[in-house]
């Protein structure tokens, strides 16, 4: 049986501090090491821990005490005082079993881990083990189930539909010169960068092409500004989103303004991008949803995107240049708007969930 563990800050076991300032905790070579430690089970925000060790006084341990750091601070010495607990304290729970906690376990960040074993004298001290070895690990992207959390949240801000009619992709001169002298005429898919939420499963894996579809409120038509470059990549939005297409939900953040930005992915039935998709993101009914609705009226595809929030619309496949039209806008390049690597702001209530950044 699996069992929960129960996480105290060190705290509350007395004092911090070394043997010799009185802390309370006193070395006993008879507790047992903690031998090969495994992690496995990992998620998001918890991790599955065993361990072997010697039988010689284990009906002794009542408590394990665990040194979690986040592997940046591998550099630094994190054992300053070697038989003080750092992090936490836990009951001793028959092996393994799990440590979970939103508070301090954060998605796709590297973590080392130690573990003593300790028990509790009659006066309230403890006899305390050596440290384990450290081991390493790296916690999980967000689940499918912490991704519907945040599509749920999404979906409460969206706004009404507003139509619009074509998919649109600024760039630099240099961009499309680039794909058509080198590229046979085609926009390739590239790997997404780090923006938006830390826990994102297609942040540096999921290959595809931006897109933006959304318009001004008072002509229906694109922006002419643009934080990506002065020319732009018109096509139909039939030709990238159409009942062949799937859709999914990608990602929900900000970057501590009051815009809000979804990430949604587009992605032809059965290829690389849908079945990476499949395997890892909510799917959204392409005619149902508070983002980003085709239907069809009097025998025409007819589009609709959510008006208050800005969407990021990730076509999976390459693109050919003909498909569409290539021409400078007459607006700015206004670069503070980049979302190229934005940090997602961990502060807002609105577009986190608790389960880490």
């Amino acid at each position: 049986m699996w069992h929960l563990l129960t996480i105290y800050p060190d705290q509350a076991y007395g004092r911090c501090g070394n043997k010799s300032q009185d802390s309370g905790i006193a070395e006993m070579e008879e507790l047992p090491v903690p031998q090969n430690i495994k992690i496995n089970n990992i998620t998001c925000d918890s991790f599955k821990i065993s361990w072997d060790m010697d039988s010689k006084a284990k009906e002794r341990i009542t408590h394990y005490f665990i040194d979690l750091n986040k592997k940046e601070n591998k550099n630094s010495n994190k054992f300053k005082h070697k038989d003080v607990p750092t992090k936490l304290v836990a009951k001793a729970v028959p092996l393994p079993m799990t440590v979970r906690g939103h508070w301090f376990l954060s998605p796709r960040t590297e973590y080392t881990v130690a573990v003593q074993t300790a028990a509790k004298q009659s006066d309230g001290d403890y006899a305390v083990s050596e440290w384990s070895e450290i081991i390493e690990f790296c916690t999980a992207d967000y689940s499918t189930v912490h991704l519907t959390q945040l599509l749920e949240k999404a979906e409460v801000i969206a706004g009404r539909m507003l139509k619009f009619s074509v998919f649109y992709r600024n760039q630099q001169k240099e961009y499309f010169d680039h794909a058509r002298q080198a590229q046979n005429n085609k926009m390739l898919p590239s790997v997404k960068d780090n923006s938006g939420s830390h826990g994102s499963p297609i942040s540096g894996k999921l290959e595809g092409i931006f897109f933006s579809c959304n318009t001004e409120f008072n002509t229906g038509k694109p922006p002419q500004d643009s934080p990506y470059g002065r020319y732009r990549f018109e096509v139909q939005a039939e030709v990238l989103f159409n009942p062949k297409t799937n859709l999914y939900f990608g990602d929900f953040y900000c970057m501590y303004t009051a815009y809000h930005y979804v990430i949604l992915v587009l992605a032809p039935e059965g290829s690389p991008g849908d079945e990476f998709c499949k395997q890892r993101l909510p799917a959204l009914d392409i005619a149902d949803n508070r983002f980003l609705t085709c239907t069809e009226e009097d025998g025409q595809l007819v589009f609709h995107h959510a008006q208050d929030v800005i969407l990021e619309v990730i076509y999976t496949d390459p693109v050919h240049l003909s498909l569409g039209t290539v021409a400078e806008i007459s607006g700015h390049q206004l670069m503070s708007l980049s979302t190229v690597n934005a940090k997602k702001d961990p502060s807002c209530k609105t577009c986190n969930i608790s389960v880490g950044r």
